[in-house]
């Protein structure tokens, strides 16, 4: 039976999953089924609690759940200010290019490991295409954003929603009467 309201955010893998009471090792409690639907509560370092469709919670290592994508943002919605996916992927593509460069060099013994490592060290990258979609990291933003080939939508962001510095751009709402005064 499932719980009113769970979703999973994540499976167990393949071959199963040991699960504890806390997180300490040695309180365990019964192994995980394989590619069983759980929902990733918190996390600890390397453990995380998770709540199964049943209702029963366990921790365990965080690092083997396999995370479950999320449907990405409606395509009606009104865009943002990276509307058009043309710069972001010219972006990513320049990122791919640099890192490349690095690898080629690293492998031809023109680098040794810690210029490597510095080389590439602020570089941020992420794609996913599936078909006619697109996720890309915006490393200048830090966030995740969705494309359907003619606009992105913010999908996900590294930090919360900031408030806006300095005095507002609009101006208030002000009610007036029909003949002009407020």
């Amino acid at each position: 039976m499932t719980s009113p309201g769970f979703r999973p955010t994540h499976i167990v893998p393949q071959d199963g999953l040991p699960a504890w009471e806390a997180p300490d090792p040695d309180r365990p409690t019964a192994p995980l089924d394989p590619l069983l639907p759980v929902q990733l509560l918190e996390r600890r370092g390397d453990w995380g609690n998770i709540l199964c469709a049943n209702g029963w919670s366990a921790w365990v290592d965080g690092r083997r759940l396999v995370a479950v994508p999320r449907d990405p943002p409606v395509a009606d919605g009104p865009p943002d200010r990276t509307a058009d996916p043309r710069p972001l992927l010219a972006r990513a593509e320049e990122a791919l290019a640099r890192y490349r460069a690095a690898v080629e060099e690293l492998a031809d013994g023109g680098l040794d490991g810690e210029s490597f490592r510095s080389r590439t060290r602020e570089l941020r990258i992420g794609v996913v295409v599936d078909g006619e979609s697109v996720w890309l990291y915006d490393a200048e933003q830090g966030r995740w954003v969705y494309g359907d080939g003619t606009r992105l939508t913010t999908y996900a962001a590294d930090e919360a929603p900031q408030a806006a510095a300095g005095p507002s751009d609009h101006t208030p709402t002000r009610v007036v009467t029909p003949n002009g005064e407020p």
